[in-house]
């Protein structure tokens, strides 16, 4: 097993781990924006947080997967969720995925934090070879996202996932390499200097 249980912690953010007892205030989280009706991406809600929840704890049992909810400090509030998952131990690559946060938090340093932390743990603590990120084609806001932490785009998953609706979800897979994880680290702690 790669993942040992832990809880992250920043300025502004702390990670702990998810358990089935965060349902509400996922679901109260998500609320915030209806993040549930973004067709290309997989937020729960109501209906679908017990299995979100249940999916993800299944692939912690089998050392894929290590997810967390996202908590703001000052509030106390879960604003949103983000785990490691799909881990490659032999090969010693893990992704970063799964993110989502309440719409009051978009757009703050909150993502930056996150990924900071994420990234750390995964170059610093379980050093990872390459950190991956997958978002949908049609997800702008996340493809955007990702590149302003630093990740570059390795290419497009055609037809990667077949949808609800029988259509299919092209994916971009970007990374971050060790050999890049100093640069990444200094240019994310410059950007949230820059907001404090």
């Amino acid at each position: 097993m790669w993942f040992e249980e832990i809880e992250l912690e920043s300025e502004n953010i702390k990670l702990i781990p998810l358990t089935m007892a965060h349902a509400d205030a996922l679901v109260n989280a998500a609320t915030d924006g209806e993040l549930w009706k973004l067709w290309f991406t997989s937020v729960p809600n109501a209906e679908t947080i017990s299995e979100y929840i249940a999916t993800a704890l299944e692939q912690k049992s089998k050392g894929l997967s290590l997810p967390f909810v996202v908590i703001q400090k000052a509030s106390g509030k879960i604003i949103g969720s983000t785990r490691f998952c799909n881990a490659d131990l032999i090969n010693q690559r893990v992704e970063i995925g799964y993110t989502w946060y309440s719409r009051t938090y978009q757009k703050t340093s909150c993502n930056t934090e996150c990924k900071l932390l994420l990234l750390t743990h995964a170059f610093e603590t379980l050093n990872a070879i390459a950190v991956e990120f997958r978002t949908s084609w049609h997800n702008q806001a996340s493809r955007a996202a990702i590149a302003r932490l630093g990740a570059k785009q390795d290419g497009v998953l055609r037809n990667h996932q077949r949808l609800p609706n029988g259509g299919y979800r092209d994916t971009v897979v970007f990374s971050i390499i060790n050999t890049e994880w100093m640069a990444v680290k200094e240019n994310l702690t410059f950007k949230l200097s820059m907001k404090s």
